[in-house]
């Protein structure tokens, strides 16, 4: 279960970083490829691009370094949280496909969540 854990951790984390890379650093252009990015405040999605990037950081830096190692499924949790707001948000602009997506993040992060504070804790 470890190594299915530290798989899932890792495309989870190159996922949020790049996201979170396009919302934070790339505003503009990913306001002009995606219409919710456009439709939130400037502030607001470097934001939330900030702690995508940093939730993806902390999937793996302290199970890696085994340094605060908590701070893996606390990251997780942070990131499940995050993406549960974000299906809310989608879900008032109707946008299905987001929903979907959002949703599964959702889900994948709060396996590594559980994974890491119960089954499989560092």
């Amino acid at each position: 279960m470890n190594e299915v854990l530290w798989v899932v951790q890792v495309v989870l984390a190159l996922a949020f970083l790049g996201a979170g890379y396009d919302q934070a650093v790339l505003y503009d252009d990913a306001g002009r490829r995606m219409a919710w990015v456009a439709a939130l405040p400037h502030k607001l999605a470097v934001t939330l691009g900030t702690l995508e990037m940093l939730g993806a950081i902390g999937l793996i830096v302290p199970a890696w370094t085994r340094v605060q190692p908590w701070l893996t499924p606390t990251s997780a949790l942070a990131l499940a949280v995050l993406m549960a707001a974000a299906v809310a948000f989608h879900a008032t602009r109707r946008e299905i496909p987001q929903i979907a997506f959002s949703g599964t993040f959702c889900l994948v992060a709060a396996f590594v969540a559980f994974g890491r504070f119960v089954v499989a804790p560092f």
